[in-house]
This record gives structure tokens, sequence and C-alpha cells, in this order.
């Protein structure tokens, strides 16, 4: 088992965020300026909506939704939500209002209603960015010396930089969350900015290894897979950079895309770090006896959570 103190020290936790960012391909400068157009501005059922279009990466537009409680003054805690894949490439950041069949109900209106603003973004390849196939944007970015992940992951940390940007967010409470490839981008963009406050990824944690084993990569796309990724890291040492940091983690104990021999291995050094480093709060496990969707009891340990975080 690695070594806590070294784990979670701000200096090898920054060494590691480092090698990790040189395994995502050619990005763009994150410190660069970004234009921001605000498309549309409408008062709805107890929150404000800003459709927003960002221009970042340096090849195509990303369309954003903003929400914010409409009879509340801000700053307010935030959350970035990341939209899940499933197969539906015309379904990206209205799951917040339209939510999935993996999911009990929507967040977005449950959000706002408890005092978050909430920012979502479309991923490569869905809602208002689809059209090219998930393969033939994989593999032309490739040919360009990308990753199609390492591209996604940048957007996701340009949103978090506009949420922080914002003056009516709190720039230290902002929690990054989604279900499935929301579960996983949740996961990656708290181990690469420590910044973020907390995570919340649901039925997305996996031991890589075990996938490889159980001949499971396949039910994954191939939007998942960073070149090199096993040769430099684990998938242990990418879940110790959200440390120590409070993070929910839920998972189906019957979901092949996240296998519970993988799961449980985690969890024991996950654990044993966090009761190591006096703070247990930065690891929660809840294993559900389902498969790869949200249950109406992890539904409310996930909204109970968000609260516990609003009170600390």
């Amino acid at each position: 088992m690695p070594n806590v103190l070294k784990s979670i020290s701000p200096v090898h936790q920054q060494a590691q965020r480092s090698k990790l960012w040189t395994l995502l391909g050619d990005l763009p400068d994150r410190d660069a300026p970004s234009k921001t157009t605000l498309v549309r501005e409408t008062e709805k059922d107890g929150f404000i909506q800003e459709d927003w279009l960002f221009e970042w990466n340096e090849m195509e537009p990303i369309p954003g939704v903003f929400l914010k409680p409409l009879q509340a003054k801000g700053p307010f805690p935030a959350v970035l939500y990341n939209h899940a894949h499933g197969g539906d490439y015309t379904l990206g950041k209205t799951e917040l209002f339209e939510g999935r069949d993996a999911l009990r109900h929507a967040y977005g209106a449950e959000l706002t209603k408890r005092g978050y603003a909430v920012l979502s973004i479309d991923a490569w390849c869905f809602g208002e960015r689809q059209g090219r196939t998930e393969s033939a944007v994989f593999k032309e970015l490739l040919w360009r010396g990308k990753v199609l992940w390492g591209m996604m992951v940048f957007d996701t940390l340009k949103a978090f930089d506009y949420l922080v940007a914002r003056e009516d967010v709190q720039a230290d409470s902002i929690i990054s969350m989604g279900i499935s490839m929301g579960g996983t981008m949740a996961l990656w963009s708290t181990a690469l900015e420590p910044r973020i406050r907390a995570c919340i990824d649901l039925c997305s944690l996996a031991e890589y290894e075990s996938l490889i084993t159980q001949q499971n990569l396949d039910m994954h796309g191939i939007y998942y897979y960073v070149p090199a990724f096993l040769k430099h890291f684990s998938a242990e040492e990418l879940n110790h950079l959200t440390l120590p940091r409070p993070r929910l983690c839920v998972i189906g104990r019957h979901d092949g895309l996240t296998p519970i021999e993988g799961v449980q291995s985690l969890d024991q050094t996950m654990r044993s770090q966090a009761d190591a480093a006096g703070q247990p709060e930065s690891w929660q496990l809840l294993i559900t006896e389902t498969g790869h969707f949200e249950t109406e009891y992890s539904h409310q340990q996930v909204l109970s959570f968000l609260s516990e975080l609003q009170q600390a």
C-alpha cells in the first residue's frame, strides 16, 4: 500500500498531477483568454437559466447551461455537473432537466432548490456537439497528437475556471459530480484540480486492471482510454489525488462496468489512507445491490452529502 503521508502530500500530489496532465495529449493553454457568449437568460420555476457558448479549446465551441436559485442572493456554492454517456448522443447537458434511465430524478431543479448554482456543458460528440461519431473524433484527435479524454477533461476544467470567475459563485465551494461517464469526469477533474472542494461519482469507480482481467474493456466507450496511462499510473494513484477532500462514491454490486472485486480493493486502500490521515469523511463508498443505475436510496444519500457540505 502506498505511503499515506506521501500520497496526500501537496508536493507529491502536484507532481502526480503534472505527470497525469502530460498523458492527456497536446492540450491548449488553459490560461489563454476565453470567449464567452450569453445566448439567452430565462426565468424558470425556482431558478434562472443562462444558456452560454464558450470558446476555449481552439477547435470547436462548447454549449453550456448555468442555473442559479431564483429567490436567493449569491454567491452560491456550485456544482460542476458532468453528464453521462449511455450511448445517447442527443442527451448532453440537458440531462440536468430530462434525467436519464440510470437516474432516479433529474438533478437540475433539485440542486438549485437546495441553494446550489449549477453548470453543465456538452461533452465532445454530445448534445449540441453531436454529428461526428465518437470513434471518428477519437481517431482524428489521435492523428493530431491529441487525446479525446484529454480534450474532454480540458473543457471540464475550463468550465471550472469559468465558475471560479463568476461573482455569484463561491469559488471555494465547487463540487464536481456525475454518473457513469460523468462520474469518471468528476473523479478526473477533482484529481487534477485541487481547488475543487468535493467529488460525487456514481456508477463509475473502476480498478482498471480488473477491467482487463474480467475482459470488460468493451463495456466502456473508446473515449475512456488514455494512451500509456497504465504504464505510468494505477487506478489507486489516480483516486488518491482526490484525498483528503470529501468524496462520495456510489456503485452497484452487479455493475459490469465497475467490477466489484476491483472496487473492494480500491475501497480498502482509500479507506486506510483517509483514516490514517485523520479525515475518514474524505472517502465514503456506498455499494447498492443493483447494476448500472441510481436507486432512490443512493439519490437521497447524494442529496444528504450535498447538505452536509453546505453546513460544514
